[in-house]
């Protein structure tokens, strides 16, 4: 049986799904540079995280 690791939808899905939870939190709840950070932080999700996934894989 093959690993989570190793399936495409889940090194691209649950980056985007964690990018979507902050980006959503930070418009919401946050302002100035707090909101910039956070958007910051949801982009690196989902840049960094999949290429740490598929090394991990």
């Amino acid at each position: 049986m093959s690993s989570m690791l190793e399936r495409p939808m889940f090194y691209y899905g649950a980056p985007f799904v964690n990018a979507v939870i902050i980006a959503i939190i930070g418009l919401t709840l946050f302002s100035g540079v707090a909101r910039l950070f956070a958007l910051a932080l949801a982009s690196m999700e989902i840049v960094v995280v999949p290429q740490r996934l598929k090394r991990a894989a």
